[in-house]
């Protein structure tokens, strides 16, 4: 019990600080909770993490708050995905409150439109890197990128909304999966 107290406080830490310090939404949080989830405290594994990923991905909810959610469960049951929750969020919304009250009077200023503009290129940096580690990680094969080929030429060049396309990956992964296995290959 004592284990999975200290382990939710670190938790909430560890969320903390990536809220904080991560601009651009959960895809750019997704190498820093990498990082800090598989490499720096070895709660889980590579393999682990990018479940997490692909199941905070394909439920409601931003990937970051999903991810923290389900990796505060992993570690420390419930009352880590409060705490890793909770720290993910906490800076985002002490942050938005803050610049929603003065954004009006700085937008305008020249310094505040360059450091957004450095920020989104930093933003750009980490969602590649995250598309990187998970290819990476990824099966490889000849379906695998027919599958994604297709999920990103229909996601990005058709008004079918990624819901329909994420469940209708599934849908094929799964009627995939269960040929090869009726013809007795691996997965």
């Amino acid at each position: 019990m004592k284990n999975k107290f200290k382990n939710a406080l670190i938790l909430f830490v560890t969320f903390l600080k990536i809220g904080a310090f991560t601009f651009g939404g959960g895809y750019a949080m997704i190498p820093i909770i990498e990082k800090e989830i598989c490499d720096k405290h070895k709660w889980l594994k590579g393999e682990e993490i990018l479940d997490i990923f692909a199941i905070a991905e394909s439920t409601p909810g931003p990937i970051a708050i999903n991810s923290a959610t389900f990796v505060g469960y992993k570690v420390a049951g419930f009352f880590g995905a409060f705490c890793a929750t909770f720290g993910v969020v906490l800076p985002s919304f002490v942050i938005i409150s803050l610049i929603s009250l003065v954004l009006k009077e700085f937008s305008e200023y020249k310094a505040v439109k360059y450091a957004f503009m450095g920020i989104r290129a930093g933003v750009l940096a980490l969602v590649i890197k995250a598309l990187v580690s998970m290819y990476k990680k990824c099966p490889k094969g000849l379906f695998g990128y027919i599958l994604m080929g297709a999920a990103f030429l229909i996601s990005s060049f058709t008004n079918i909304n990624v819901i329909f396309v994420i469940i209708a990956c599934a849908i094929v992964g799964l009627i995939y999966s269960v040929i090869l296995r009726k013809r007795g290959k691996e997965i």
